[in-house]
């Protein structure tokens, strides 16, 4: 076994690979860039190596540099993680000759599966079912024009050596694909450095299911079992479950046994995911292969009870798979939330900034559940805008589905992040929505439930009872702190607060009668319904923690002029407590109205300009194109909200600009 390794990665799964090095009794080597300089997975490794600028072409990327610091630390083998070199042919071949283990499949796996369009020649060849689509490479928008044509819209066109959702577009009309070639071959260089692209049929209503195996240099191969992941944004996995609420036996079984076969085929020694694209009728076809360990590797260790990556440094080392076919089991379900720094109410547009708060839920066995958070950040880390906005991988486990949704929702609701925007409410809300429950799912579940973006709901129902219930007992609690002030008029045994209170949550007015019981606060509403109000919650904690008629709930909590921001269960609202008098008073408050201005291109995100597409005077239609704005790889078009004149051009290509900056103006 290796006494030291070194991995090839930052962030969230270089934290991870640390974790289980540790328990393995590995020493480990960190490698970072100028921008990583202070993250967590230096900290956590043992020894760390700086490898050069804050771009991953100048850091992450560059192969020789990676050698070197395997050269200076003696670390004996490499783990990639997943991105950067994870799936480059190349990498494992230059730390072979450099007398260095490559934690991951062997170069000739790579070959085969890593690339794409090789990938499907491969699995056609194994008699896996492929979809329709065309395998060679495209060299022109006008190409791949025609070969749309031919194949029949919509077709979905990506990059041969990508990943993570990036040099994909799905294209509905010969202008989209020729527009969708051009921005995948871009993301596609500065992603992956190869701009390869092909075509492909794109399936309608399709559900995203892979296969999870794993095979040792012994010519032994197992599958262990399936990971749903159609819950997707910009072919970006969002929410992934194991097992899929799909599948039964037989075709997990069929399944399972075409993945081996084509891992088999190209001797596939590591772990590797066999991607599928399903029909609603549970017809499948393979898709492409995942040549390295998966973002969402974890839901597969829930339910199996396996570590992957120990099991990928024990096969590296020569070791043979320590079970069989038969002796995987799958147990219970598990569910994971990709909580990005984005902000889900403009588009879902990156953010950067610092974490002022970063709280996330306790880990550990909670009743029958299990609350497991990946993350590769802690409270003060930067959020920067060189590589991929994922802050932790939230995955929860329990006996049954329901189980571990709820337990899910229950762990987003406890999540306190602050500093930058984040998903977290958007993920709460799709955990409550009734067609994810239900396990309706497709990959076009966001954009046909939200095909305006998101926006927090309003409470409505028990949750807005709860979140009332809870406002009430907060402002009470603050109240009582007021009591114990020095220096006032009045003595505090003097003081009394009305026990009649408006609570007034948005829009919403509820009358209630608030008191202090042995057991907490008693919130009496004027329905005649009363809630008891328990919590150890003290002012300030971004997280009110508590029960609520004997059930337990999870607030976060913000402070607001006279009051508290409170979002949970996916709903959020501005709260104010008030006596009655005050109520009346206050409805009485003119409401500010906020203006705005259509005259300007402001940049939606902090970015780097791309290319600006029209000049001054240059007329434009709504929907034209007029720049393109690059952020955490991920190229994105900005177009004209309406007619207009170009007047004025205030950024140019390559600037890096702040969100809001303004690109242009219109006349």
């Amino acid at each position: 076994m290796f006494s030291k390794i070194l991995i090839a990665n930052r962030g969230e799964i270089a934290c991870r690979i640390i974790k289980t090095a540790r328990r393995m009794g590995i020493k480990t080597v960190a490698v970072y860039s100028d921008a990583d300089r202070d993250a967590l997975h230096v900290a956590m490794a043992d020894e760390a190596v700086h490898i050069g600028p804050a771009a991953a072409a100048q850091s992450y990327l560059v192969i020789d540099k990676i050698v070197e610091a395997c050269r200076q630390t003696g670390a004996q083998a490499v783990h990639p993680g997943y991105g950067f070199l994870s799936e480059r042919e190349a990498f494992p071949k230059a730390l072979e000759a450099a007398g260095i283990v490559f934690i991951g499949p062997n170069p000739g796996a790579i070959a085969a599966m890593g690339d794409k369009i090789e990938s499907k020649k491969a699995a056609s060849a194994a008699q896996v079912s492929t979809v329709p689509g065309f395998l060679g490479v495209i060299e022109s928008p006008e190409h791949a024009v025609t070969i749309a044509d031919e194949i029949g819209y919509p077709v979905m066109i990506k990059a041969s050596a990508g990943g993570g959702g990036k040099g994909m577009r799905i294209a509905y009309s010969a202008g989209e694909v020729a527009e969708g070639f051009a921005r995948a071959r871009s993301e596609a260089a500065s992603s992956f450095g190869d701009d390869r692209v092909f075509v492909e049929k794109f399936i309608t209503d399709p559900r995203h299911i892979e296969i999870q195996v794993i095979g040792d240099k012994h010519g032994n191969v197992v599958y262990l079992g399936e990971r749903e992941c159609s819950i997707q944004r910009r072919n970006q996995k969002v929410i992934e479950e194991a097992p899929s609420p799909l599948l039964d036996e037989a075709t997990r079984r069929k399944m399972g046994e075409q993945a081996v076969a084509l891992a088999k085929a190209v001797n596939y020694d590591s772990a590797g995911t066999v991607e599928f694209v399903a029909g609603q009728d549970k017809s499948f076809y393979f898709l492409e292969m995942n040549t390295r360990l998966q973002v969402e590797h974890p839901v597969t260790e829930m339910i199996t009870g396996l570590d992957l990556v120990e099991l990928m440094i024990r096969v590296a080392a020569g070791e043979t798979l320590p079970i069989a076919q038969d002796d995987v089991k799958l147990n219970g379900w598990a569910v994971e939330s990709r909580v990005y720094a984005e902000d889900p109410t403009r588009n879902f547009l990156p953010s950067i900034g610092r974490l002022t708060t970063y709280r996330p839920p306790e880990e550990g066995k909670l009743g029958e559940a299990i609350v497991r958070n990946d993350t590769g950040v802690e409270e003060g880390s930067e959020i920067a805008i060189h590589y991929d906005p994922m802050i932790a991988k939230l995955v929860t486990w329990a006996p049954t589905r329901d189980e571990a949704i709820t337990s899910q929702a229950q762990a987003l609701d406890a999540f306190a992040i602050d500093g930058i925007r984040h998903n977290v409410p958007f993920l709460s809300a799709l955990m409550h929505h009734p067609r994810w429950q239900e396990g309706r799912l497709s990959t076009g579940f966001i954009a046909e439930e939200f095909p305006n973006g998101f926006e927090a709901p309003k409470p409505a129902g028990e949750v807005a009872r709860r979140l009332a219930a809870a406002a009430a007992a907060i402002d009470h609690l603050l109240n009582e702190r007021k009591r114990g002030i020095s220096g006032q008029m009045r003595e505090p045994y003097l003081l009394r607060f009305e026990q009649e209170r408006v609570v007034l949550l948005g829009d919403q007015r509820f009358e209630a009668v608030v008191e202090t019981t042995n057991d907490g606060v008693m919130v009496a509403f004027a329905d005649g319904t009363e809630w008891m109000v328990e919590s150890d919650w003290l002012p300030g904690e971004p997280v009110w923690t508590g029960t609520i008629d004997g059930e337990p709930v999870a607030i976060q909590v913000r402070s607001l002029l006279n009051g508290v921001f409170l979002q949970h269960a996916g709903a959020a609202a501005e709260a104010r407590v008030y006596t009655r008098r005050e109520a009346e008073l206050a409805a009485l408050m003119p409401v500010k109205e906020v203006g705005g201005s259509g005259k300007q291109l402001l940049c939606p995100m902090p970015g780097l300009v791309k290319s600006i597409m029209v000049i001054p005077g240059q007329e434009v239609k709504a929907g034209e194109p007029l720049a393109v704005v690059e952020a955490m790889k991920m190229e994105n078009m900005l177009r004209a909200e309406r007619d207009g004149t170009v007047q004025t051009i205030q950024a140019k290509e390559g600037d890096s600009l702040a969100v809001d900056a303004v690109i242009m103006d219109f006349a």
